[in-house]
């Protein structure tokens, strides 16, 4: 099946919507160019305590003694679900897509922010992230758990099979040697944050962190930008067989999304491309059959800097969909 990434560049909201809606699992865009608060981070950060938004600089900032005057409020709605849902402040887009009808799609896909790129991005003054503060990381995670399981329980009144995946670009960095905030760390927090995520535990990213700790996560699904990172994730043979054992699924993010990338391919190399991976896997013992059961497609990244702005991105879901059916073929 075919689904997307949640940032899209397009200014028009009932366009970004038409475009998910075109494929198989529709999702709610995120839509940074209508709005500041339709950024992912600062669409994330609505009643975090210790959190300013600067609308006019389009920078959010972080507090820690902020944060502690605004705990009390935080922990007086710990078990208000509504306090944690997007606000049609925050996301006009979110809530113009449960108006929707959508029961004729097999699933619907919502998404969040992850906690760990949201505590690495968001910054105090002297440029601390906020992750690295003990008493606001146990806040970081509590809160982003909540947040997915308002998100799920919202969806869940519109459609019977609804999943939220968390976006995690930062978890790139925690590889780095600069970092403060170690990935024995952050496997540790993301295990018991995995254990209150609701429905389908799924993750996407367009980085390159160390395959092995996400792929011996307890996830579901599995998104990634194989056009740039399928050489070295197709490498983890191993993990990856162990992560298809257990039923999950990986979101083969394969069609460019960048006009001069997307100048330079086409129907052809896209499936060579994906042959190439699948190929290579099918050697270390994988069968070809487990993999396309539990592959489905995607756009290789977000792009918000063309300057066709949103042409090249629906070029791409067009392009999408034609490389899936090739494959659904084989079913």
């Amino acid at each position: 099946m075919t689904t997307a990434m949640g940032i899209l560049p397009h200014h028009d909201v009932d366009k970004a919507l038409q475009l998910s809606l075109s494929l198989d699992i529709p999702f709610w865009p995120q839509l940074p160019g209508v709005s500041f608060y339709e950024d992912m981070y600062a669409q994330a950060s609505e009643n975090f305590p210790g959190i300013t938004l600067d609308l006019e600089r389009r920078e959010i900032h972080f507090s820690l003694e902020q944060f502690h005057r605004e705990l009390e409020q935080y922990l007086a709605h710990w078990e208000d679900e509504s306090y944690f849902r997007l606000s049609p402040r925050y996301s006009a887009v979110y809530h113009q897509f449960l108006k929707k009808e959508l029961g004729g799609f097999p699933y619907i896909r919502g998404q969040n922010i992850g906690p760990v790129s949201f505590g690495m991005k968001i910054q105090d003054r002297d440029r601390r992230p906020m992750i690295y503060f003990d008493e606001v990381r146990e806040i970081i995670f509590d809160f982003f758990a909540r947040k997915l399981q308002a998100q799920y329980s919202e969806l869940g009144e519109i459609h019977p099979r609804p999943f939220v995946w968390v976006d995690e670009p930062g978890l790139e960095m925690l590889f780095m040697s600069f970092t403060g905030y170690t990935s024995e760390r952050a496997a540790a927090d993301y295990r018991i944050f995995l254990e209150n995520f609701p429905g389908p535990r799924g993750v996407h990213l367009c980085g390159n962190p160390d395959w092995s700790f996400l792929l011996n996560l307890d996830l579901d699904i599995l998104s990634l930008d194989v056009l740039a990172r399928g050489y070295i994730f197709s490498r983890y043979r191993e993990e990856i067989r162990s992560f298809l054992d257990r039923g999950a699924i990986i979101s083969w993010g394969i069609t460019p999304t960048l006009t001069e990338e997307y100048q330079q391919e086409d129907l052809q190399s896209m499936i060579g491309r994906i042959e190439e991976f699948w190929g290579y896997l099918e050697q270390g013992g994988i069968s070809r059959k487990q993999i396309l059961r539990q592959a489905w497609f995607a756009p290789a990244r977000c792009c918000l800097i063309n300057p066709d702005r949103e042409v090249t991105v629906e070029r791409s879901f067009g392009l999408l969909k034609k490389v899936a059916a090739h494959f659904k073929k084989e079913l």
